[in-house]
Protein backbone atom coordinates (compact mmCIF):
# COMPACT_ATOMS: atom_id res chain seq x y z
CA UNK A 1 0.00 0.00 0.00
CA UNK A 2 1.43 3.33 -0.96
CA UNK A 3 1.62 5.89 2.09
CA UNK A 4 0.40 9.35 2.18
CA UNK A 5 2.34 10.50 5.04
CA UNK A 6 5.40 12.81 3.77
CA UNK A 7 7.94 14.16 6.05
CA UNK A 8 7.48 13.67 9.87
CA UNK A 9 3.80 15.62 9.84
CA UNK A 10 2.16 15.68 6.78
CA UNK A 11 0.07 13.78 4.66
CA UNK A 12 -0.58 14.16 0.92
CA UNK A 13 -3.63 13.34 -0.23
CA UNK A 14 -4.15 11.15 -3.40
CA UNK A 15 -7.45 11.70 -4.33
CA UNK A 16 -7.83 15.01 -3.36
CA UNK A 17 -11.03 16.13 -2.55
CA UNK A 18 -12.65 19.63 -3.43
CA UNK A 19 -14.50 22.12 -1.89
CA UNK A 20 -18.11 22.21 -3.34
CA UNK A 21 -19.49 24.91 -0.92
CA UNK A 22 -18.90 27.27 1.69
CA UNK A 23 -21.52 29.09 3.70
CA UNK A 24 -20.76 31.83 7.20
CA UNK A 25 -22.45 33.83 9.56
CA UNK A 26 -21.20 36.99 11.15
CA UNK A 27 -21.97 39.21 13.90
CA UNK A 28 -22.61 43.09 13.61
CA UNK A 29 -19.15 43.82 14.51
CA UNK A 30 -17.54 41.58 11.76
CA UNK A 31 -20.30 42.86 9.65
CA UNK A 32 -18.47 46.10 9.92
CA UNK A 33 -15.45 45.32 9.08
CA UNK A 34 -13.51 45.33 6.08
CA UNK A 35 -14.50 41.79 4.70
CA UNK A 36 -17.98 43.05 5.16
CA UNK A 37 -18.88 41.71 1.20
CA UNK A 38 -17.85 38.45 1.80
CA UNK A 39 -20.10 37.23 4.56
CA UNK A 40 -23.46 35.28 3.78
CA UNK A 41 -25.06 36.35 6.61
CA UNK A 42 -24.80 39.37 9.08
CA UNK A 43 -26.77 39.06 12.46
CA UNK A 44 -28.75 42.47 13.41
CA UNK A 45 -27.65 41.95 16.86
CA UNK A 46 -25.64 39.37 18.70
CA UNK A 47 -28.76 37.39 20.13
CA UNK A 48 -30.53 36.60 16.30
CA UNK A 49 -33.50 36.35 18.66
CA UNK A 50 -32.08 33.91 20.97
CA UNK A 51 -32.66 33.94 24.99
CA UNK A 52 -28.74 33.20 25.18
CA UNK A 53 -25.28 33.87 23.42
CA UNK A 54 -24.51 30.20 24.23
CA UNK A 55 -27.55 29.30 21.83
CA UNK A 56 -26.82 32.22 19.14
CA UNK A 57 -23.58 30.15 18.92
CA UNK A 58 -25.32 26.70 18.02
CA UNK A 59 -27.50 28.66 15.97
CA UNK A 60 -24.99 30.36 13.69
CA UNK A 61 -23.05 27.16 13.38
CA UNK A 62 -26.09 24.93 12.43
CA UNK A 63 -27.34 27.50 9.56
CA UNK A 64 -23.49 27.61 8.52
CA UNK A 65 -23.67 23.68 7.75
CA UNK A 66 -27.39 23.91 6.42
CA UNK A 67 -26.31 26.68 4.02
CA UNK A 68 -22.98 24.83 2.04
CA UNK A 69 -25.09 22.26 1.35
CA UNK A 70 -27.84 24.41 0.70
CA UNK A 71 -25.41 26.40 -1.86
CA UNK A 72 -25.28 23.42 -3.88
CA UNK A 73 -28.56 21.99 -3.90
CA UNK A 74 -27.03 18.74 -1.29
CA UNK A 75 -29.37 17.08 0.76
CA UNK A 76 -28.33 17.60 4.20
CA UNK A 77 -29.37 14.05 4.83
CA UNK A 78 -26.66 12.62 1.83
CA UNK A 79 -23.73 14.76 4.02
CA UNK A 80 -21.56 10.98 5.68
CA UNK A 81 -20.24 13.01 8.56
CA UNK A 82 -20.12 16.50 10.44
CA UNK A 83 -16.74 17.25 11.54
CA UNK A 84 -16.76 20.49 14.17
CA UNK A 85 -15.90 22.29 17.27
CA UNK A 86 -15.96 25.18 18.89
CA UNK A 87 -14.19 27.13 22.48
CA UNK A 88 -16.88 26.63 25.09
CA UNK A 89 -16.86 23.72 27.46
CA UNK A 90 -17.51 20.58 26.57
CA UNK A 91 -18.03 21.91 22.98
CA UNK A 92 -21.75 22.52 23.02
CA UNK A 93 -22.43 24.64 19.86
CA UNK A 94 -21.05 21.78 17.96
CA UNK A 95 -22.81 19.82 19.91
CA UNK A 96 -25.77 21.21 19.68
CA UNK A 97 -25.75 22.34 16.70
CA UNK A 98 -25.34 18.34 14.55
CA UNK A 99 -28.33 17.44 17.12
CA UNK A 100 -30.35 19.34 15.46
CA UNK A 101 -28.90 18.61 12.34
CA UNK A 102 -29.11 14.67 13.08
CA UNK A 103 -26.14 13.22 10.72
CA UNK A 104 -22.94 11.14 11.71
CA UNK A 105 -21.00 13.73 14.18
CA UNK A 106 -17.32 13.67 14.98
CA UNK A 107 -15.96 16.25 17.52
CA UNK A 108 -13.36 18.58 17.82
CA UNK A 109 -11.55 20.27 19.96
CA UNK A 110 -7.95 22.10 18.75
CA UNK A 111 -9.10 25.79 20.11
CA UNK A 112 -8.92 28.44 17.17
CA UNK A 113 -7.04 25.78 15.21
CA UNK A 114 -10.32 23.77 14.83
CA UNK A 115 -11.43 24.57 11.15
CA UNK A 116 -7.84 23.55 9.94
CA UNK A 117 -8.14 20.48 11.52
CA UNK A 118 -11.75 19.59 10.61
CA UNK A 119 -10.81 19.81 7.25
CA UNK A 120 -7.52 17.85 7.48
CA UNK A 121 -9.70 15.19 8.95
CA UNK A 122 -12.56 15.74 6.55
CA UNK A 123 -10.22 15.45 4.11
CA UNK A 124 -8.66 11.55 5.23
CA UNK A 125 -11.56 10.63 5.89
CA UNK A 126 -12.85 10.83 2.06
CA UNK A 127 -9.14 10.51 0.41
CA UNK A 128 -9.47 6.95 2.85
CA UNK A 129 -12.54 5.57 1.23
CA UNK A 130 -14.57 6.18 4.42
CA UNK A 131 -17.21 8.67 2.88
CA UNK A 132 -18.08 11.25 -0.06
CA UNK A 133 -18.91 14.46 1.58
CA UNK A 134 -18.06 15.82 4.87
CA UNK A 135 -19.24 19.07 6.54
CA UNK A 136 -16.06 20.84 8.34
CA UNK A 137 -17.00 23.47 10.70
CA UNK A 138 -16.19 26.02 13.40
CA UNK A 139 -18.02 28.74 15.41
CA UNK A 140 -17.33 31.10 18.35
CA UNK A 141 -19.28 34.08 19.50
CA UNK A 142 -17.86 36.84 21.84
CA UNK A 143 -19.61 37.33 24.39
CA UNK A 144 -19.41 33.55 25.04
CA UNK A 145 -15.73 33.29 24.70
CA UNK A 146 -15.32 36.22 27.21
CA UNK A 147 -17.64 34.64 29.39
CA UNK A 148 -15.88 31.89 30.05
CA UNK A 149 -12.47 32.61 29.35
CA UNK A 150 -11.65 35.99 30.94
CA UNK A 151 -15.00 38.20 32.61
CA UNK A 152 -18.30 38.65 31.52
CA UNK A 153 -18.54 41.34 29.16
CA UNK A 154 -21.19 42.76 31.37
CA UNK A 155 -18.64 44.02 33.57
CA UNK A 156 -17.25 46.27 31.43
CA UNK A 157 -13.73 45.19 32.39
CA UNK A 158 -10.41 46.62 30.84
CA UNK A 159 -8.67 44.62 28.05
CA UNK A 160 -5.08 44.71 27.46
CA UNK A 161 -3.90 46.20 24.51
CA UNK A 162 -2.33 43.26 23.27
CA UNK A 163 -5.49 41.11 23.70
CA UNK A 164 -7.46 39.87 20.99
CA UNK A 165 -10.95 40.37 20.12
CA UNK A 166 -12.71 36.98 19.63
CA UNK A 167 -14.81 36.64 16.66
CA UNK A 168 -18.43 36.29 16.28
CA UNK A 169 -18.97 33.98 13.12
CA UNK A 170 -19.52 30.46 12.02
CA UNK A 171 -17.85 28.92 8.75
CA UNK A 172 -18.42 25.86 7.03
CA UNK A 173 -17.23 24.17 4.06
CA UNK A 174 -19.09 21.03 2.29
CA UNK A 175 -16.08 18.83 1.25
CA UNK A 176 -16.63 16.11 -1.95
CA UNK A 177 -15.06 13.22 -4.01
CA UNK A 178 -16.23 14.54 -6.94
CA UNK A 179 -17.31 18.05 -8.46
CA UNK A 180 -15.62 21.52 -9.20
CA UNK A 181 -13.95 23.76 -6.70
CA UNK A 182 -10.46 24.21 -4.96
CA UNK A 183 -9.06 21.10 -3.79
CA UNK A 184 -7.70 20.28 -0.24
CA UNK A 185 -4.18 18.46 -1.05
CA UNK A 186 -2.06 18.22 1.32
CA UNK A 187 -2.23 18.78 5.41
CA UNK A 188 -0.27 19.13 7.93
CA UNK A 189 -0.57 18.23 11.86
CA UNK A 190 0.71 20.38 14.33
CA UNK A 191 2.48 19.15 17.83
CA UNK A 192 1.38 20.88 20.99
CA UNK A 193 4.18 22.94 21.89
CA UNK A 194 4.58 25.38 25.13
CA UNK A 195 7.20 28.02 25.37
CA UNK A 196 5.71 29.16 28.82
CA UNK A 197 3.67 32.36 28.45
CA UNK A 198 0.62 32.27 31.54
CA UNK A 199 -0.92 35.50 30.07
CA UNK A 200 -4.51 34.14 28.82
CA UNK A 201 -4.91 38.02 27.01
CA UNK A 202 -1.93 37.34 25.48
CA UNK A 203 -2.73 34.35 22.78
CA UNK A 204 -0.76 35.56 19.86
CA UNK A 205 2.12 35.37 21.89
CA UNK A 206 1.32 31.67 22.95
CA UNK A 207 0.75 30.57 19.95
CA UNK A 208 3.76 32.05 17.76
CA UNK A 209 5.88 29.12 18.44
CA UNK A 210 3.79 26.60 17.39
CA UNK A 211 2.92 28.11 14.40
CA UNK A 212 6.09 28.27 12.95
CA UNK A 213 6.84 25.02 13.83
CA UNK A 214 4.30 23.33 11.69
CA UNK A 215 5.42 26.10 9.25
CA UNK A 216 8.61 24.76 9.32
CA UNK A 217 7.51 21.50 9.26
CA UNK A 218 5.69 21.39 6.36
CA UNK A 219 7.60 22.93 4.09
CA UNK A 220 10.39 20.69 5.30
CA UNK A 221 7.97 17.72 4.65
CA UNK A 222 6.77 18.56 1.37
CA UNK A 223 10.23 20.12 0.41
CA UNK A 224 8.62 23.27 -0.58
CA UNK A 225 9.56 27.01 -0.84
CA UNK A 226 7.03 30.02 0.59
CA UNK A 227 7.13 31.33 -2.88
CA UNK A 228 4.88 28.00 -3.74
CA UNK A 229 2.07 29.39 -2.35
CA UNK A 230 0.26 32.52 -3.38
CA UNK A 231 -1.15 32.98 0.21
CA UNK A 232 -0.10 31.26 3.68
CA UNK A 233 -2.77 32.57 6.28
CA UNK A 234 -2.14 32.05 10.12
CA UNK A 235 -5.71 31.22 11.43
CA UNK A 236 -5.39 34.31 14.67
CA UNK A 237 -2.34 35.06 15.76
CA UNK A 238 -3.27 38.91 15.50
CA UNK A 239 -0.77 41.73 15.35
CA UNK A 240 1.58 40.22 17.80
CA UNK A 241 1.90 36.88 17.17
CA UNK A 242 2.13 37.23 13.17
CA UNK A 243 5.54 39.11 14.14
CA UNK A 244 6.53 37.07 16.07
CA UNK A 245 6.26 34.11 13.75
CA UNK A 246 7.38 36.15 11.38
CA UNK A 247 10.56 36.78 13.40
CA UNK A 248 11.18 33.02 14.09
CA UNK A 249 10.73 31.66 11.08
CA UNK A 250 13.43 34.39 9.80
CA UNK A 251 15.94 33.13 12.64
CA UNK A 252 14.75 29.47 11.81
CA UNK A 253 16.63 30.28 8.25
CA UNK A 254 13.07 30.47 6.32
CA UNK A 255 12.26 34.24 4.91
CA UNK A 256 8.36 34.63 4.69
CA UNK A 257 7.78 37.31 1.85
CA UNK A 258 4.88 39.64 1.30
CA UNK A 259 2.19 36.74 0.95
CA UNK A 260 2.17 35.77 4.78
CA UNK A 261 -1.44 37.19 6.59
CA UNK A 262 -3.32 36.56 9.29
CA UNK A 263 -6.69 36.27 9.59
CA UNK A 264 -6.86 38.24 13.11
CA UNK A 265 -5.17 41.10 11.08
CA UNK A 266 -7.78 40.46 8.14
CA UNK A 267 -11.03 40.70 9.77
CA UNK A 268 -11.27 44.10 11.54
CA UNK A 269 -9.81 47.47 10.65
CA UNK A 270 -7.91 49.66 13.14
CA UNK A 271 -10.67 52.22 13.96
CA UNK A 272 -13.12 48.94 15.31
CA UNK A 273 -10.84 49.00 18.25
CA UNK A 274 -10.03 45.75 18.95
CA UNK A 275 -6.57 46.10 19.99
CA UNK A 276 -4.33 43.13 18.36
CA UNK A 277 -7.00 41.75 15.87
CA UNK A 278 -9.47 39.05 15.88
CA UNK A 279 -9.31 35.57 17.73
CA UNK A 280 -11.54 32.63 18.14
CA UNK A 281 -12.60 29.29 15.71
CA UNK A 282 -14.77 31.46 13.97
CA UNK A 283 -12.06 33.87 12.73
CA UNK A 284 -10.52 32.10 10.15
CA UNK A 285 -13.58 29.99 9.60
CA UNK A 286 -15.54 32.57 7.95
CA UNK A 287 -12.54 34.95 6.60
CA UNK A 288 -11.63 31.51 4.93
CA UNK A 289 -15.05 30.91 3.66
CA UNK A 290 -15.44 33.84 2.56
CA UNK A 291 -12.76 36.41 1.37
CA UNK A 292 -10.27 33.54 0.73
CA UNK A 293 -12.57 31.53 -1.38
CA UNK A 294 -13.93 34.13 -2.84
CA UNK A 295 -10.17 35.46 -4.35
CA UNK A 296 -9.59 31.74 -5.08
CA UNK A 297 -13.10 31.65 -7.23
CA UNK A 298 -12.04 34.78 -9.14
CA UNK A 299 -8.84 32.92 -9.77
CA UNK A 300 -6.28 35.97 -7.86
CA UNK A 301 -5.24 33.59 -5.67
CA UNK A 302 -4.22 29.65 -7.16
CA UNK A 303 -2.95 27.96 -4.37
CA UNK A 304 -3.39 29.11 -0.25
CA UNK A 305 -1.62 27.58 2.65
CA UNK A 306 -4.11 27.74 5.56
CA UNK A 307 -2.21 27.66 9.12
CA UNK A 308 -4.87 27.34 11.75
CA UNK A 309 -3.75 28.19 15.66
CA UNK A 310 -4.81 27.13 19.06
CA UNK A 311 -4.54 27.89 22.53
CA UNK A 312 -4.81 24.60 24.74
CA UNK A 313 -5.52 26.35 27.71
CA UNK A 314 -8.37 26.30 29.81
CA UNK A 315 -10.19 28.56 32.72
CA UNK A 316 -9.36 25.87 35.38
CA UNK A 317 -5.28 25.64 34.26
CA UNK A 318 -5.37 29.91 33.75
CA UNK A 319 -6.33 30.01 37.18
CA UNK A 320 -3.49 26.99 38.38
CA UNK A 321 -1.05 29.11 37.51
CA UNK A 322 -0.65 26.76 34.23
CA UNK A 323 1.21 28.24 31.22
CA UNK A 324 -0.65 27.74 28.28
CA UNK A 325 0.12 25.31 25.41
CA UNK A 326 -0.40 25.75 21.94
CA UNK A 327 -1.00 24.04 18.16
CA UNK A 328 -1.07 24.45 14.91
CA UNK A 329 -2.86 22.86 11.98
CA UNK A 330 -2.33 23.43 8.20
CA UNK A 331 -3.78 22.42 4.70
CA UNK A 332 -3.18 22.97 1.54
CA UNK A 333 -6.17 24.56 -1.00
CA UNK A 334 -5.09 24.54 -4.21
CA UNK A 335 -7.16 25.89 -7.32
Amino acid sequence: MHSRKSGNQSVIFQNPPVILSSFNVVGPKEGDGPLQGSFDEILQDTYDGEKSWEKTEAKMLEKAMRGAAGKVNIPVDSVDYILAGDLLNQIISSNFAARQIGLPFIGLYGACSTMALSMALGAMLIDGGFGSKTLCSASSHHDTAERQYRLPTEQGNQRAMYSQWTVTGAGTVLLSDTGEGPKVTSATIGRVIDFGETDASNMGAAMAPAIADTILNHFQDLGRQPNFYDLIVTGDLGLIGLQLVIDILKRSGLQISNNFSDCGVMIYSPEQDTHAGGSGCGCSAVVLTGHILNRMASGELKKVLLIGSGSLHSPVSALQGESIPAIGHAVSIEK
